[in-house]
This record gives structure tokens, C-alpha cells and sequence, in this order.
């Protein structure tokens, strides 16, 4: 049995945040959303400084149940008090799987809705980690995209923060199951055809019957000397002053760079600037 998370683990890190004008919680309804919005609303009510805190839910108008679900959401935050917006999101495939299009649509939503210095909070946790760094390494990534998922990052006018990166999946279900708390089985993370999936229901399973034990503390550990690596070379990267006022990657000096310096710096330019796991194949 997992050990139940407390609210007050995530202390060390939100006091930094205890400025913003007010708090965000991507909410879809599932397990792992349902636990940051129960953490964070604990975490607000024994702290009597935090930024307001607001519920934000996409309903992308994808499944069936869509509406449901967007039912579902309003009606456990009127449980637990907590404010609550649904955002109705325009999902445009134009040459997209419905997954990518879906998250593209959800954070454009997102953008739009932060104000200044405001923070969204996301739900991604250690098992999402592990399956991003091996779909990535999967997909032929340099190690700017094996490189973790970042707690924080900008986003429009204000922040994305992931406080649960470092916790796993069945202890955020142990906590909401603790809390008397209901959540949402999207029927779609059963079906093996997206790639996450496969990974997450056939491969990870089948590598640790292979190797006979739990496989993803040693992906954790890959993961973060990847990290590591990301962040010297980004410093590197940065000394070299590749771009110009505007943002934009300035070619006369790039071009006198060495070939693999100059896919890694364009690789880092284009992540900067939401464009993400770009196979080496494709850079090149």
C-alpha cells in the first residue's frame, strides 16, 4: 500500500509562489487532476495567505461524454468549494492525431486565461515522466528532448507549475481514494493505438516481467542525468548569444559553429518557442 500524500509536502514549493495573483488547477477529472485540486485546496484552507484558487476544465467536445465530465468537475468543486470555470475548446486536427490536437487546443485555452504573474497548476506526475523520456528516446531525440518534463516554465502571461513530479501515480490514487473523492475512467486510455498507451499497458508491463522488477526508478535515473546533461549544454549554448533582441537565432554566427552545436542550438530555439520533440532525423 502506497503511503498517503499529505498537503503539506508541497510546502518547500509553493511558499516561492504565494505572490501570484491567483492559482489555477488544470482539471479534467481524472485521478491525477483530482488529487493537485484536493492537495492545493488543502493546501490554501491551512494557509491562510494563498492566492485564490479556481478550477479550470476543457471540455474539448471530443467524447461522447464530454458533457458529463464537464458535469462531473463542476459538481465536485462545489463539494469541496472551490471555483470552478469550464473553457469549450476548438480542436482543429489539420494533419494531427486527435491527442496532439486536443493539447494544443488546451493550452492555447490556458494561455488566454492566465494574467499576469498567475499560475497554473498541471497534474503530471513520475510516471509521466518515465513514459515521456522513453517515448522520446523512442522517437530519436537529441538530449535537449530527453530531458524531463520542467517543474516550471512560462506560460502567456504567467506560469505552469507540475508540484507532483515527484510522486507516482498509485500514490495519487491512494490519496484521492483516502479523501472519499470520485473521478473520471477516460475510456481512451485504455485503447493501445496511441502511443502513450501502448507504452503505458503492453511495453512498461512486458520490460518488467523481462527484467523481473519495477524498471522506472532506473528511467528516473536516466531521466535526470539527461536533465543534467540539458542543462550544461543549454549553458553552453546560451554563452555563444545565438539569438538577437527579438528572439530570433542569429545565422551568421550559428553558421560558424560546429554542425552538432548548431542542430542542438536550433533544437533548443525551437523548443523555446513551443515547437517539442523533434526526432535528430528530422533536425538534421
Amino acid at each position: 500500500m502506497p503511503q498517503v500524500i499529505r498537503h503539506d509536502a508541497l510546502d518547500e514549493l509553493l511558499k516561492d509562489y504565494l505572490q501570484a495573483p491567483h492559482w489555477y488547477v488544470a482539471y479534467s477529472g481524472g485521478v491525477d487532476s483530482t488529487a493537485l485540486l484536493q492537495l492545493l485546496n488543502q493546501w490554501c484552507k491551512a494557509n491562510g495567505d494563498a492566492p485564490p484558487l479556481t478550477a479550470l476544465h476543457v471540455n474539448h467536445g471530443i467524447q461522447e461524454q464530454a458533457s458529463e465530465w464537464e458535469n462531473h468537475c463542476a459538481w465536485i468543486c462545489r463539494f469541496l468549494d472551490v471555483s470552478f470555470v469550464a473553457l469549450q475548446a476548438e480542436v482543429a486536427l489539420q494533419g494531427k492525431g486527435p491527442e496532439s490536437a486536443a493539447r494544443e487546443a488546451r493550452y492555447a485555452l490556458f494561455e488566454e486565461q492566465l494574467g499576469e504573474g498567475e499560475v497554473l497548476f498541471m497534474g503530471h506526475h513520475q510516471d509521466d515522466q518515465v513514459e515521456t523520456f522513453f517515448l522520446r528516446l523512442l522517437r530519436g531525440a537529441g538530449v535537449d528532448g530527453l530531458a524531463a518534463m520542467p517543474r516550471y516554465r512560462k506560460l502567456g502571461r504567467g506560469q505552469l507549475l507540475r508540484p507532483l513530479l515527484e510522486f507516482n501515480h498509485q500514490q495519487l490514487q491512494a490519496y484521492v481514494e483516502s479523501q472519499g473523492l470520485r473521478w473520471i475512467d477516460d475510456p481512451s486510455n485504455a485503447e493501445s493505438g496511441i502511443d502513450r498507451n501502448y507504452l503505458r499497458n503492453e511495453v512498461m508491463p512486458l520490460l518488467q516481467d523481462i527484467m523481473g522488477r519495477d524498471i522506472r526508478p532506473a528511467l528516473i535515473r536516466a531521466e535526470k542525468v539527461s536533465t543534467s546533461h540539458e542543462q550544461s549544454i543549454r549553458s553552453i549554448i546560451d554563452g555563444y548569444q545565438l539569438e538577437d533582441p527579438q528572439g530570433r537565432l542569429f545565422l551568421p554566427k550559428l553558421e560558424r559553429l560546429a554542425s552538432a552545436v548548431q542542430l542542438t542550438a536550433i533544437q533548443m530555439h525551437l523548443k523555446k518557442n513551443g515547437i517539442k520533440d523533434i526526432s535528430s532525423e528530422v533536425l538534421e
